[in-house]
């Protein structure tokens, strides 16, 4: 019988990089934007927009899943779903949200917090409508969060869509589409040696500036 693994002696040192108040912008979004820039150009065939999302419905209780990021502003941060899935159920219940997005091949991680709303239908149409086909039948196909019987049902509806659809270019569906996160706090986090990480927060003022503090790691 193997060995189980010991989680506990997993470990890896930080030692790529420093983070030092000299070098952030002023302006949080455009921090993000150098070091979102920076992880495409070296991602390789990793998905540098793969975010953790965190939500709460009315209860308090939170829930957690990696959806992707489709499109950032000066205003905020879009991603698309089922809006009868359960984060959308929670987002409606308590329209706010976390994201997380951890880069480990340059040892960064980025916390956003803020308000989501929704985005209006044309964005989202404009979204879909880039999608590939497959990935449009299959945002039609599935009833996110919901319980099903087997794959099979997936494949059946599938198949109806096809038939429906042969010009491959099916409809925005009423429960799919966007939402825009619109943050409140940023928290650049960058790796260092023996857990002294390089952690910065920016949080938004009541007159809409960012205020910045180093926190202890």
């Amino acid at each position: 019988m193997e060995k189980a693994v010991d989680a506990a002696e997993l470990r890896k040192e930080y030692t790529l990089f420093g983070l030092h108040r000299k070098d952030l912008s002023p302006d949080p979004f455009e921090q993000f934007k150098r070091w979102f820039e920076e992880s495409v150009q070296t991602a390789g065939d990793r998905e540098p927009n793969a975010m953790i999302l965190a939500t709460a419905g009315g209860g308090g209780a939170p829930s957690a899943r990696v959806v992707l990021l489709k499109g950032f502003t000066g205003r905020g941060v879009t991603f698309f779903t089922n809006y009868e899935s359960r984060k959308a159920q929670q987002l409606a219940e308590n329209p706010q949200a976390a994201l997380n997005f951890h880069w480990p091949w340059l040892e960064r991680q980025i916390a956003i917090e803020g308000l989501v709303e929704k985005v209006g239908r044309e964005e989202s149409k404009a979204y879909f409508d880039k999608r590939p086909i497959g990935s449009r039948f299959g945002a039609m196909v599935s009833k996110q969060s919901s319980v099903i019987e087997s794959r099979k049902i997936l494949e059946e509806r599938l198949s109806a869509l096809k038939e429906e659809y042969p010009s491959d270019n099916p409809p925005l569906p009423d429960y799919w589409g966007g939402y825009l996160l619109i943050p409140q706090r940023f928290e650049f986090w960058q790796g260092r040696e023996n857990r002294l990480h390089d952690r910065f927060l920016y949080t938004r003022t009541p007159t809409g500036n960012w205020h910045i503090d180093r926190l202890a790691p």
